[in-house]
């Protein structure tokens, strides 16, 4: 997996810039936020795999914070420890009731502290709850969102993947493809911010597909802008040669290097004013089929 995205909310700059240090020595990739507000608007941003949090914040406290972290669709899922001076039974109960995954008390145990986010990401990861290169909702989330949505009327179920990601990753290697992976779930969380609303649900099917969970009446816009934002801001991830000539040389079956095009979304939708569906089976098998009618659709232009 690429490095797990650790967020450490703490307004103590003494306290986060050690933890900021000594994590990004474990090879996490680390972000500092020492504020609530900002610790919300950056997991808007980037899907952090955990959030190490303190109670006592300059803004609004740590409760608030994960209260906001749970009700809403695309943050629920983030494992969440707290860190505080307090050392009440009653804050450690309003801190588990409300969602948290740990919590321990300053002064800490550093070695402690890295089990414990060691311990909760495993937790996240084996029950298939996060994606390990994203850190988006995954597996048994994503079927939950599915069971939920297929009980409403007013979705759209939008089956996304990157085109020619196989390739890419043969020639530019498994970093780079993980940072094309990082990139689209920015795109898809920046998209939806932009034309969805926070009960929106995107999720990480595995490899180079994802899923978008909206509204009807936002879907067009959203599959629209995101096809446009991808294609203008993906060659980035290319060398100049390969942007200027605009595919890359990569191998197929039997080795031979042919021309393969820069990537690209296909995307897949549905919606219950144009099928009926009896289970969720038929809404990702339906969605498949219109994405690769999708790519299909692209790829003979």
């Amino acid at each position: 997996m690429g490095k797990a995205r650790l967020l450490i909310v703490e307004d103590d700059f003494d306290i986060s810039n050690m933890l900021k240090i000594y994590f990004t020595g474990l090879g996490y990739d680390v972000d500092v936020a020492p504020r609530g507000g900002e610790a919300l608007e950056k997991t808007r941003h980037v899907m952090p795999h955990l959030i190490v949090l303190d109670i006592m914040l300059p803004d609004i406290n740590g409760y608030d914070v994960c209260r906001a972290l749970r009700t809403n669709t695309r943050t629920s899922h983030i494992p969440v420890i707290f860190l505080t001076q307090k050392d009440e039974r009653s804050d450690k109960l309003q801190g588990l009731e409300l969602g948290a995954d740990d919590y321990i008390t300053k002064p800490f145990d550093i070695d402690e502290l890295k089990l414990r986010v060691q311990n909760a990401i495993a937790r996240s990861e084996r029950e298939s709850l996060t994606d390990p290169q994203s850190g988006l909702p995954a597996g048994r989330l994503i079927e939950d969102q599915l069971r939920r949505m297929i009980r409403q009327k007013d979705w759209a179920f939008m089956d996304v993947r990157v085109n020619y990601f196989e390739p890419f990753k043969d020639v530019y290697g498994f970093i780079a493809a993980n940072d094309v992976l990082r990139f689209t779930g920015m795109v898809l969380g920046e998209v939806v911010d932009e034309f969805g609303s926070q009960e929106d649900f995107i999720g990480h099917a595995g490899g180079d597909n994802f899923v978008v969970i909206t509204k009807e009446a936002s879907a067009s816009a959203i599959r629209s802008r995101l096809k446009t934002r991808f294609d203008s801001e993906i060659a980035t991830h290319y060398n100049f040669m390969d942007r200027q000539q605009g595919f890359i040389l990569a191998p197929d079956e039997t080795g031979a290097m042919e021309q393969t095009p820069l990537m690209s979304l296909a995307v897949g939708m549905v919606s219950p004013s144009t099928d009926v569906f009896s289970d969720i089976r038929e809404i990702t098998e339906l969605a498949a089929e219109s994405r690769r009618h999708d790519a299909s659709t692209a790829s003979a232009r």
